[in-house]
């Protein structure tokens, strides 16, 4: 053990939707600070990044489970106490994007995209943090997204889910900052992944969003598990219900 408030020796984490991207960047940067990593993907339970959290000495177990389907959250929870003693940390990172006019905008679309986006961190949260409550600690991170403030463009269902994020994340703050439980979110900026595959393939698009970003690039997914390695630390015991903006200075322009 040690005094370093940034090392999570001895905690263990669950970071839904790690097998790629964000997510595995997130429990890689975890692992690296001493956590046991309980992995999660939709059709695979990320194998690459259980290999690379084992490359680091720490235990790693993986799930693969559809968070539209509501039995999976409890058995995601049950799974990583079972398998890993325990449970300190949740980062809800796992979700959906699809883009339409709103006129033309499914009812699947929308109630799919509810469910994996907003409705299955609700539920996460609320099996973990009783456990949490009860252990008299527990970090929960939930990724949210700049469009928890702007409206963006084609996507009304992401767009509603990333702002209930956002406001989820302040309600479970109130209520369990007292009992040693940190609940915060990360809203990144427009970042390198599957999801703005088609915004980096659209040139003109593209060149739009990084002619805004004083950063001048595309974000990374390394630099959004930075900020959830900080918010998953003691280091950020005194910070309850903040979305922490990661963008390259996007919103500040």
């Amino acid at each position: 053990m040690t005094n370093d408030p940034f090392r999570l020796d001895g905690k263990v984490a669950l970071v839904t939707g790690s097998a790629r991207g964000i997510g595995a960047a997130i429990a890689t940067a975890l692992a690296a600070a001493g956590a046991d990593i309980a992995c999660h993907g939709k059709d695979e339970p990320g194998e690459a990044t259980m290999e690379a959290v084992r490359r680091l000495g720490r235990r790693a177990i993986g799930t693969a489970a559809d968070l539209a389907d509501r039995a999976a959250h409890e058995e995601l929870i049950r799974t990583t106490q079972a398998e890993l003693g325990r449970l300190d940390i949740l980062v809800n990172n796992a979700g959906l994007i699809r883009r339409s006019p709103a006129v033309e905008y499914s009812d699947e679309d929308w109630d799919l995209l509810i469910e994996v986006n907003l409705t299955s961190a609700f539920r996460l949260s609320r099996i973990a943090g009783k456990h949490m409550i009860e252990q008299g600690s527990g970090k929960i991170v939930n990724i949210a997204s700049l469009l928890s403030f702007q409206g963006g463009i084609l996507v009304p269902a992401y767009a509603a889910s990333k702002g209930g994020i956002a406001q989820l994340t302040k309600a479970l703050a109130n209520e369990w900052a007292a009992k040693g439980v940190n609940v915060n979110a990360i809203a990144p900026g427009y970042i390198a992944t599957d999801n703005t595959a088609a915004l980096r393939a659209d040139e003109a698009r593209s060149r739009q969003i990084l002619e805004r970003i004083p950063a001048g690039r595309w974000g990374e997914a390394s630099d959004i598990a930075g900020a959830a390695h900080f918010l998953c630390a003691e280091a950020s015991k005194y910070i309850h219900g903040h979305v922490l903006v990661v963008d390259g200075g996007w919103m500040g322009r």
